[in-house]
């Protein structure tokens, strides 16, 4: 099991060290190597019950429950440590494969009996989730069948992940283009030229030099948070809309609350990440959704950038549930460029967000057509001959 809530919160994370798995981690077969909370080596050493390794099974018992993932043998770091709302499974050599038990419970049944012990009310959890996960029986095929099901269904995933790297790169090079705009002033000037390297003419401002025509404001002054809408997993139905906690996508639904493109920002539980959705979603209480104040509709790639480059998680309370207060990020100052340079910067963005956008919709469909075998493998209904 994970560690008793208060042994690990925001004053003990560190800027390196051990990586603390949450649910973020787990929303595909292998962990998600990205985007940790660290804790010292010491601190790790003192949670050692909690401490994990590649090739364990990692599960949620609350909250996002259902969820796994296992830890693969090419995993970034050597050890992991648990947050509260996770435990393990450590698989025996030779007789269960840990990609084909987290796939198994993946699948339709696996999923049916991992969640038949749940408490919905309240927090949704798993109750005694060690004990019963022992109790759980499973039809195993033999250890060789179990690996070549795993390989067959990572074929899809292999290339699910290679389209999630493309994301990461072309997120990048967004961050990196609102960078030298908004952050290094070299966005281009009349001629064409960076602004800064050509000589461009700045003013003094209470955050130093600025370009001639920005000004600081205060993020409140340039858009809103707004509050996601309270709904129970149960109500979660399935539909064609995203359905969009702290930690992204948590299920479907056949409404949507907000036309998209839109941007989510953690409120609860995962306060101050930042997701670009490109469709009309439903974003849950334990997030915001921003609200641009501005003229023009179609600034949301720079609304984005500019948060992403506010490390929001560092304005959230320090508890065991952290929150992301939203009249503290109101308050925040910062440098805005005009309209017509952020204009010109969407021209450069969006193109980069559509590529984005097509990769991701790739994947959904990819991810589709992986659980309809998922299912099938599974139940035997199709075998995975010997020679493959």
């Amino acid at each position: 099991m994970g560690p008793f809530g208060s042994s690990i919160k925001v004053s003990t994370f560190v800027d390196e060290g051990v990586p603390v798995i949450s649910g973020y981690h787990l929303k595909d077969v292998r962990l998600l190597d990205e985007n940790f909370n660290f804790i010292t080596e010491a601190h790790a050493d003192r949670l050692r019950n909690s401490n994990v390794y590649p090739g364990d099974v990692v599960f949620t018992h609350a909250g996002n429950i259902g969820q796994v993932a296992f830890i693969p043998e090419n995993a970034r770091y050597k050890r992991y440590v648990l947050s509260q709302r996770q435990f393990c499974l450590r698989c025996r050599p030779g007789v269960a494969d840990p990609e084909f038990i987290a796939y198994y419970f993946k699948s339709r049944e696996g999923q049916h009996k991992l969640l038949a012990n749940a408490n919905s009310a309240g927090v949704p959890s798993i109750a005694r989730p060690v004990s019963y996960l022992k109790s759980v029986k499973i039809k195993l095929p033999p250890i060789g069948e179990q690996r070549r099901i795993a390989a067959m269904l990572s074929v899809l995933d292999d290339k699910i992940g290679l389209n999630q790297a493309i994301v990461r790169n072309l997120e990048a090079m967004g961050e990196a283009l609102y960078r030298r705009w908004f952050v290094d002033f070299e966005f281009p000037d009349e001629n064409g030229q960076p602004y800064r390297s050509s000589g461009g003419i700045f003013t003094d401002s209470e955050m130093g030099p600025i370009p001639a025509g920005w000004t600081v404001r205060k993020l409140g002054d340039v858009l809103e948070l707004r509050y996601g809408k309270a709904m129970k997993e149960a109500d979660r139905v399935p539909g064609p809309y995203p359905v969009y906690g702290s930690n992204g996508p948590v299920g479907s639904h056949h409404e949507a609350l907000v036309k998209g493109p839109g941007i989510v920002v953690g409120r609860k539980g995962n306060p101050g990440t930042v997701k670009f959705v490109s469709q009309d979603f439903y974003p849950i209480d334990t997030t915001f959704y921003v609200a641009p104040k501005t003229a023009r509709a179609d600034t949301l790639n720079y609304y984005y950038y500019l948060l992403l480059s506010q490390d929001l998680r560092k304005l959230s309370s320090d508890s065991a549930v952290p929150g992301l207060n939203r009249n503290i990020v109101y308050m925040t100052r910062m440098v805005i460029a005009p309209e017509r340079v952020i204009a010109a910067f969407e021209d450069h963005a969006r193109p980069i967000r559509d590529l984005i956008t097509s990769r991701e919709n790739e994947n959904r469909q990819l991810a589709e057509l992986r659980d309809a075998l998922l299912s099938r493998l599974m139940t035997g209904e199709i075998r995975v001959p010997a020679e493959i």
